[in-house]
C-alpha cells in the first residue's frame, strides 16, 4: 500500500496536468466555455418542467428541483464512464512512449467530470432559492452521495477502461447500457408509480440511490430510506474492488492492443 501511495504522490502533478487539460479542450471552441456547464442542464430541467407540467401532468412537488438534481447526477454518471471507457484507446500514443500509471487516465477523466458537475450545482441551489426550497444543516449532507457517486463512476470507469482496449464495440454496447440507466434512475418520474415487483431492479441501478439520498438532502430535509445509504456505500465498494482488480490484472496486456 505505501509503494501505491508513493507512486501516487509522484504522478501528482501530472494528474493535475491531466485533469486541467481536459476541461480546458471540452470547452475550447466555446463563445460561453465553461458557462455551458451550468446553462445546459438549466435548458434541460426547463423543457423537461414544461412537457411534465402541463403536458402529462405529474402530481411531483416542486418539479423543476426533482428533475434538475436528478438529471444533473445522471449526466456525471454517464460522461465520467464514457470518458473514462475511452481513457486509454485515446492516449495511446503516450502510453507506448512514457511510463505513467495507467489508472491515472481513467481517474483523471473523472476528476475534471466531477469539477464541472461541481459547477452545474450552482444552478440548482438558485432555482431552490426561486421556488422556494427551505435551505437546513440537511443540505450539507449532499457530499455523501456525491463522494459516493464519485467512487461509483472510477470503479465502473477503470472495467469499461480495461474492455474497450480488448472490445471497441464496447463502446456501442455503453450507449444502450445507459439509456436503460437513465430510464431507471426516476429522473422525471416518482419511484411510487412503479410496480412493486419491478423496484428490486431499480435498486440494482448503481445510481439510483444516490440520487434518492441527494433528493432527501436538498428537499425532504430527511432521510427517507436507510436502505439507500446502504446501497451507496455497498455499490462504491464493491465497483471499486471490481475495478481496480480487474484493471491491474489486465494492464500489462494493454500495450498490444492499443
Amino acid at each position: 500500500m505505501n509503494k501505491y501511495l508513493i507512486t501516487f504522490k509522484r504522478y501528482k502533478p501530472l494528474l493535475y496536468e491531466f485533469v486541467k487539460r481536459d476541461i480546458k479542450l471540452k470547452y475550447r471552441n466555446s463563445f460561453l466555455g465553461i458557462l455551458w456547464s451550468m446553462i445546459n442542464p438549466l435548458m434541460t430541467m426547463l423543457v423537461l418542467t414544461f412537457i411534465f407540467s402541463n403536458i402529462f401532468k405529474n402530481s411531483i412537488e416542486n418539479f423543476p428541483v426533482y428533475c434538475l438534481s436528478g438529471r444533473l447526477l445522471y449526466d456525471f454518471f454517464s460522461q465520467s464512464t464514457n470518458q473514462s471507457m475511452r481513457s486509454i484507446t485515446g492516449r495511446s500514443s503516450l502510453i507506448k512512449k512514457i511510463y505513467v500509471p495507467k489508472y491515472i487516465y481513467p481517474l483523471s477523466k473523472v476528476m475534471s467530470t466531477f469539477i464541472i458537475f461541481v459547477i452545474s450545482l450552482i444552478p440548482l441551489f438558485l432555482v431552490m432559492i426561486v421556488t422556494g426550497v427551505k435551505f437546513s444543516a440537511m443540505n450539507l449532507l449532499i457530499i455523501y452521495p456525491l463522494v459516493t457517486l464519485f467512487i461509483i463512476s472510477f470503479g465502473i470507469g477503470l472495467i469499461l477502461s480495461t474492455v474497450n482496449v480488448f472490445f471497441r464495440d464496447m463502446e456501442h454496447i455503453y450507449s444502450v447500457v445507459l439509456l436503460i440507466v437513465m430510464y431507471m434512475s426516476a429522473i422525471f418520474y416518482s419511484p411510487n408509480i412503479v410496480d412493486p415487483r419491478f423496484v428490486f431492479f431499480m435498486k440494482l441501478n448503481p445510481i439510483y440511490p444516490a440520487i434518492c439520498v441527494f433528493r432527501d438532502c436538498i428537499l425532504n430535509g430527511y432521510i427517507t430510506s436507510t436502505t439507500n445509504i446502504i446501497l451507496c456505500a455497498f455499490y462504491s465498494v464493491v465497483y471499486l474492488i471490481i475495478g481496480l482488480f480487474f484493471f491491474y490484472k489486465k494492464q500489462d496486456k494493454f500495450i498490444l492492443y492499443i
